[in-house]
C-alpha cells in the first residue's frame, strides 16, 4: 500500500476573515484573490493582495504577524509536514530494483507469533511486552558512528533499520506500538529529513508510533498487568542481553523471566515469509562466491575474494552487510577455521597449487548466509586434493540425505565423522582397526573439530540451539555443536562437515597412544600443510527431508573446474 494524500492550502480571506480550505488544482486560481500564508525553509511569510473597488488584485510579500496568519500559518505547516512525509511512503523493504521486496506482513506475522505462543503458555491478561532496540555508538573515545546494525530480536518483531526505537505489544491483541526518537531541527542538515509518526507508522505496519520521551505516559494509558522484557544468556556467545531500562520503568510491574526463551523458541522455525528471505540471501552469496571463483588465481590476494564477493552482493543483491567476517584462506590458512580475523586479515598472497577455503556469506534486511566454498587456486584439482574434496562431499551429502524431522543433530554430526573415517580408511590414512574402534578413539575429530553446522536466520549462530534441549555433549568434535535439538520442520541450518590437516591437532594425535595407533604417518604427512576443505550449505528442513537454499553454487569436481576454466 502506497500512501499519497491530496495537497490542501490554507488560505485567509481579507474580506471574512475566515480560514478557507481549498484543493491543489484551485490554489492558484483562488490565491489571487485571497491572502495565503506559508512556512517555506522555517521563515513565515504571508502574501497580502490588496483590495479596491474593482475586487482583489496582486499584492506583494509582507511580513504578516496577526494571530490568524500565524495560525494559519502553523496549521499549514502541520498538513504540509504530513504530506511531506507519508507521500509514497513504502509498507515493505526493498534495497533498490531487481532486490527482493520484504513486505511488513513478515514482521506482523512474527508478532502474532510470539502473542498466540504467549496466551498458549497462559501468560497473564493484560501483560504488555516491551523491547529496545539497538544504539546508535561511536568508535571508542571519537564521535565517528559505528555503522549501525539493528538488533536481531527488535528486527524480528518490528523490522525497524533505525537506531534509538523502542516497541511495545500488547500480549491480548496484539496492537504494536513503535517510540522513535525525538530528534533535533539539526538533525535535518547533517543526517537527513525529519520524519513524523506518520511516516514510520506506515513505513513498518505498526499500529501506533509515539516519541520515546511518552513511554511512561502510553505505558500508563495501557496499564499493564506486567512489562515482559527480556533477559536471558545466548548459548553461543554466552554473552547477557542488555534488558531494556527507560526513565520511570519502576513503575511498573517488571518480569525478566518469560520472554528470553519464548521468543527465542519463535526463531527456530521460519515462517513462509521469512524462508523466502533466506532463499534470497542464499541464492545471492551463491551468485557471488562463483564471481570469486572466476577470478581467483595465483598471485591474487586472499583480501581480493573478499572484496569481489563484497562488490558483487552490494551491487547486484543491494546488501550491504555480510553477516560475519569473511574468511578467505589459502594453502595452510585453510586449517585455520575463523581465520580472517583482525590478526590474519586475509593478507596471504595465493600459490600455484593452493587449496583455498572461502566462507563467506551476505545479509539482506538483517538475514545471513553462510557458505563455504573450497576449490583449486589454478582451477585444476590434484589427486590428494580430489580425495580430500569428495570425502568432505560425500559427507555432506550423506547427511543431508538423512536429514528429516524427528532426526537428532548430534547423529547427523556423528554420520558426517563416520563418513570422514570410512573414506579415510578406503584411502589408507586410517589402519589397524574398525570403523567402530576409530570412532571410539575419536578419530574423525582430529579432522572435522567443529561442528556439523547450526541454526542460522537474523543471526548466522542464530538463537534456539540450547532452548528446549539436550545438554550439550562434552566430547572432542562434538562439543562444539551449536545445538543437540531434534530438527523440526521449518528450521534452516548450515550444513558444514570439513576436513582438515592443522599442525596442532595432529601433533597431538600423535602423541597419544589410543589415537596413533590407527594413524598411517606417512600417508598422512603428504597432506600436511595443504590446509583444509570445507563445503558448507544452507538446508531447510522440511515435511519429508530438506530444500537445499545454496543450490546455484557449483559442488562436484567436475562443476568446479568448467566454472573456473570457462573461457
Amino acid at each position: 500500500m502506497l500512501v499519497s494524500l491530496t495537497v490542501t492550502c490554507l488560505i485567509l480571506s481579507l474580506c471574512s476573515g475566515q480560514a478557507i480550505l481549498s484543493s491543489e488544482d484551485q490554489c492558484d486560481k483562488e490565491t489571487r484573490t485571497m491572502q495565503k500564508c506559508t512556512c517555506k525553509l522555517g521563515y513565515k511569510t504571508c502574501l497580502d493582495f490588496k483590495v479596491d473597488k474593482s475586487g482583489c488584485r496582486e499584492g506583494v510579500k509582507t511580513r504578516y504577524n496577526s494571530r490568524k496568519c500565524n495560525a494559519a500559518e502553523e496549521h499549514l505547516s502541520k498538513r504540509c509536514n504530513v504530506e511531506r512525509n507519508t507521500k509514497d511512503v513504502p509498507d515493505y523493504y526493498q534495497m533498490g530494483p531487481g532486490t527482493l521486496k520484504i513486505p511488513n506482513s513478515l514482521f506482523k506475522d512474527n508478532r502474532k507469533r510470539i502473542c498466540d505462543r504467549l496466551v498458549a503458555n497462559n501468560v497473564p491478561r493484560g501483560a504488555v511486552m516491551f523491547f529496545e532496540g539497538g544504539k546508535q555508538v561511536q568508535q571508542y573515545d571519537t564521535d565517528r558512528d559505528i555503522e549501525f546494525q539493528q538488533e536481531s530480536y527488535f528486527t524480528w518483531l518490528f523490522g525497524v533499520m533505525e537506531a534509538d526505537f523502542y516497541g511495545a505489544i500488547d500480549v491480548d491483541n496484539c496492537e504494536s506500538i513503535l517510540f522513535m526518537p525525538r530528534l533535533p531541527a539539526s538533525y535535518a542538515v547533517w543526517m537527513g529529513e525529519l520524519k513524523t509518526p506518520e511516516y514510520f507508522k506506515t513505513r513498518y505496519g505498526v499500529d501506533r508510533v509515539q516519541y520515546t520521551d511518552e513511554i511512561v505516559t502510553i505505558l500508563n494509558q495501557l496499564r499493564p498487568s506486567a512489562l515482559l522484557v527480556m533477559d536471558g544468556v545466548n548459548s553461543d556467545s554466552k554473552s547477557t542481553f542488555q534488558t531494556p531500562s527507560f526513565e520511570g520503568m519502576d513503575q511498573f510491574k517488571v518480569d525478566t523471566t518469560t520472554l528470553y526463551n519464548e521468543i527465542a523458541e519463535c526463531r527456530v522455525k521460519k515462517s513462509a515469509g521469512e524462508m523466502e528471505v533466506m532463499r534470497y540471501v542464499n541464492e545471492m552469496s551463491c551468485e557471488a562466491h562463483k564471481e570469486v571463483m572466476k577470478m581467483m588465481r595465483p598471485g591474487r590476494m586472499e583480501y581480493e575474494g573478499e572484496a569481489t564477493f563484497k562488490h558483487y552482493a552490494y551491487m547486484k543483491g543491494g546488501m550491504r552487510f555480510v553477516g560475519y567476517t569473511c574468511i578467505c584462506a589459502s594453502g595452510n590458512n585453510a586449517a585455520v577455521l575463523h581465520y580472517g580475523h583482525a590478526g590474519e586479515p586475509n593478507d596471504k598472497r595465493v600459490n600455484d597449487g593452493d587449496m583455498l577455503l572461502f566462507d563467506m556469506g551476505a545479509e539482506y534486511a538483517g538475514y545471513t548466509a553462510d557458505i563455504t566454498a573450497s576449490f583449486p587456486a589454478n582451477g585444476r584439482f590434484t589427486e590428494n586434493q580430489k580425495f580430500v574434496y569428495n570425502t568432505c562431499l560425500k559427507a555432506n551429502k550423506n547427511v543431508q540425505a538423512a536429514m528429516r524431522p524427528g532426526v537428532t543433530w548430534p547423529d547427523m554430526h556423528r554420520l558426517a565423522e563416520r563418513t570422514i573415517v570410512e573414506e579415510f580408511i578406503k584411502e589408507g590414512l586410517l589402519v589397524n582397526g574398525t570403523v567402530e574402534e576409530m570412532t571410539a578413539a575419536y578419530m574423525g575429530a582430529i579432522f572435522m573439530p567443529h561442528g556439523l553446522g547450526h541454526l542460522i536466520g537474523l543471526d548466522v549462530h542464530d538463537v534456539g540451539g540450547y532452548v528446549n534441549a539436550p545438554p550439550r555433549i562434552d566430547e572432542p568434535g562434538i562439543r562444539y555443536l551449536r545445538t543437540t535439538r531434534t530438527l523440526e520442520e521449518g528450521m534452516v541450518v548450515t550444513v558444514e562437515p570439513g576436513v582438515y590437516f592443522g599442525d596442532a591437532l595432529l601433533d597431538a594425535a600423535y602423541a597419544n597412544p589410543a589415537q596413533s595407533k590407527f594413524m598411517n604417518k606417512e600417508r598422512i604427512e603428504q597432506f600436511r600443510g595443504t590446509g583444509g576443505v570445507r563445503i558448507e550449505d544452507g538446508v531447510a528442513v522440511t515435511a519429508n527431508g530438506v530444500e537445499l537454499l545454496s543450490h546455484n553454487i557449483p559442488r562436484t569436481v567436475e562443476e568446479i573446474e568448467a566454472l573456473m576454466n570457462r573461457s
